[in-house]
């Protein structure tokens, strides 16, 4: 494709050489950089891209993109590179992404969902009433991605950089998919890894406290005014009207059209009748003139919600009650509410439960319906928001029986020092806990401990199948590391 092509619609840039260039393809990352290609250099948290313009060169780029205030005569640019100068790479990558892979968004219809809790479970809900529906289906989001039910790849992040998932769109497009569900994360929004998609319906779950750090988001504000931005690229949306954020949210997305969903106030879909046992829930919804009785084989409240933004989904398609209630009742989800299955009757429950509020919502619910004790594994992530540490210390504390403090991805910090801040919480309560440093034996002390009435929750990992140590990503499958300590148990 031709540069000049590739910049249609860019915003504010200035482009110094040639721009009937031919370019192969564009890069974030030097060291990814072949010949002929487009060198997009990005300022991040750890490392600036026009720090490795020189090494992008080498490896064959043609052009590259700065950031306007960049001084060129450090840079020592070759006389036969194209230069363009922009006031936003990151949100120009975007644009060059989208035409690159030819508005990909734009082939299928997109469901994006954002909200601090239940993104995944909502989306996995949304796909599975959809493909009972008939349809062909993407899916993108914290655990992999897929088209139908192949997977494309396993998930760095929630969701992915503009280029990769752009390509994502392109390769679900080829694949003929009918709909495209996604999560849509605060970061990728305040980040301008969306920007230029077209989504054609959106979901707001909930808003709580979370990603509030250096890397992440500066306040409350800041991250609810990311989440926002969805809503205000998107012509429908479908909000959950309990949150206390709702109504702001639906004032300043104006140009939305916006249902809503609840169990407690007035709203377009309301669920009633609920009962939460210990492997499932099922409630009534009004869908058309009749009460239909929808069963989810999640346990919990929240579950309840999910449900009620995925029908709300399916409700504007006109999908009919019954695909509805067999795209529910046969959902399963990697991580969350997951056990694990074994030949000791010993219940032991993996679920991605990492904040305060998501760990008390999970503790809740299971002593609603556990006979015995709640035994808790769990820690909290290293370069994150400190002040959920205590918090969540605090929740395990008052809720579980027994608490075993350890490590969860410690990334750059020391565990020990995570460990600490999360004891200042729990020294709060007077609940019963352990610290053992090493997450491994931390899990396998909650095994020993367990009878058959009782349940070991470990909770902050999920789906993950790796611990993040210094930068470096070790094996770390939960599932096998239950599977070879009850093995290895007389």
């Amino acid at each position: 494709m031709k540069l000049k092509d590739l910049l249609i619609g860019v915003e504010n840039f200035k482009i110094k050489g040639n721009s009937e260039l031919e370019i192969e393809n564009i890069e974030s990352n030097s060291k990814k950089v072949k010949q002929n290609f487009l060198f997009v250099a990005i300022k991040g948290y750890d490392f600036d891209g026009h720090q490795f313009i020189s090494e992008a060169i080498q490896n064959g780029a043609t052009a590259v993109m700065l950031d306007i205030n960049e001084d060129l005569k450090s840079i020592k640019l070759p006389k036969d590179i194209t230069v363009i100068l922009t006031d936003n790479t990151r949100k120009a990558l975007a644009k060059l992404a989208c035409n690159f892979y030819d508005n990909p968004s734009r082939k299928f219809k997109l469901i994006g969902v954002t909200g601090t809790k239940g993104k995944t479970t909502t989306t996995y809900m949304i796909k599975s009433i959809l493909e009972k529906a008939g349809y062909k289906v993407g899916l993108i989001g914290t655990i992999a991605n897929y088209i139908g039910d192949d997977k494309i790849s396993d998930s760095n992040r929630t969701t992915p950089e503009s280029l990769e998932l752009q390509k994502m769109f392109y390769l679900m497009a080829k694949a003929k998919v009918d709909f495209v569900v996604m999560e849509v994360s605060s970061q990728s929004l305040k980040l301008h890894r969306v920007d230029y998609t077209y989504f054609d319906m959106a979901i707001f779950t909930n808003f709580s406290k979370d990603h509030i750090s250096l890397k992440e988001h500066a306040d409350m504000n800041d991250y609810f005014n990311s989440k926002l931005k969805l809503f205000q690229m998107c012509p429908t949306g479908f909000v959950n009207a309990d949150d206390l954020k709702s109504e702001r949210l639906i004032y300043e997305s104006k140009n939305c059209d916006i249902k809503t969903y609840s169990l407690d106030n007035s709203s377009n879909l309301i669920a009633k009748d609920i009962t939460i046992t210990n492997s499932s829930v099922d409630f009534k919804v009004k869908i058309g003139q009749k009460n239909e009785r929808i069963k989810v084989n999640i346990p919990g409240r929240y579950t309840v919600y999910n449900s009620l933004a995925a029908i709300s989904i399916a409700l504007s398609l006109g999908i009919d009650s019954e695909k509805i209630k067999e795209g529910l009742l046969e959902i399963v989800i990697p991580g969350r509410n997951e056990l694990v299955p074994n030949d000791k009757d010993l219940t032991i429950m993996i679920d991605y439960a990492h904040t305060a509020e998501s760990l008390e919502n999970l503790l809740e619910s299971i002593k609603a319906y556990t006979t015995g004790r709640v035994i808790c594994v769990f820690g909290c992530g290293g370069d994150r928001d400190r002040t959920k540490r205590p918090e969540m210390g605090e929740v395990a504390g008052r809720l579980a029986t027994i608490s075993i403090i350890t490590t969860d991805n410690p990334r750059t910090e020391k565990p020990e020092a995570i460990i600490e801040d999360i004891e200042k919480g729990i020294k709060k309560t007077k609940g019963s806990y352990k610290i053992i440093v090493d997450r491994r034996k931390a899990i396998e002390e909650a095994i020993k401990m367990a009878t058959k009435k009782d349940i070991v929750v470990l909770a902050g990992k999920g789906h993950e199948t790796y611990q993040e140590i210094n930068g470096v990503k070790n094996d770390f499958d939960e599932r096998k590391i239950v599977q070879e300590i009850l093995k290895n148990q007389k």
